[in-house]
């Protein structure tokens, strides 16, 4: 199975830049359905972005224009550049993968997990 692990979280001002990375061993992501996910404390995990496993990226209404998710599949990493950053974004972020073909915008729908990498956006 694969094993996701992600970087590039940090602290960052309003209107900033992070560029988020997951890192997959073990399997090859061309494999896998890939999105992102972040979970702000005390709130529900919601979906971020998603790449799939062929081709097409969607993202959730509040992030469409500031984030880009892609994927590197020489390298077996997928990325999520985020601009234009808010103190709203502030949450843990997750990786995620998942086996099939189809649109995945939903938590249960993915099989694999990262540990997160904590965003933090300071007013």
């Amino acid at each position: 199975q694969v094993q996701l692990v992600e970087s590039g979280g940090g602290v960052v001002q309003a209107g900033g830049s992070l560029r988020l990375s997951c890192a997959a061993s073990r399997r090859p992501i061309t494999s896998y359905g890939m999105g992102w996910f972040r979970q702000a404390p005390g709130k529900e995990r919601e979906f971020v972005a998603h790449i799939r496993r062929t081709f097409g990226t969607y993202y959730a209404d509040s992030v469409k224009g500031r984030f880009t998710i892609s994927r590197d599949n020489a390298k077996n990493t997928v990325d999520l550049q985020m601009n234009s950053l808010k103190p709203e974004d502030t949450a843990l972020y997750y990786c995620a993968a998942d086996s099939g073909a189809g649109l995945r915008f939903k938590a249960y729908e993915y099989e694999y997990w990262g540990q997160g990498t904590q965003v933090t956006v300071a007013s």
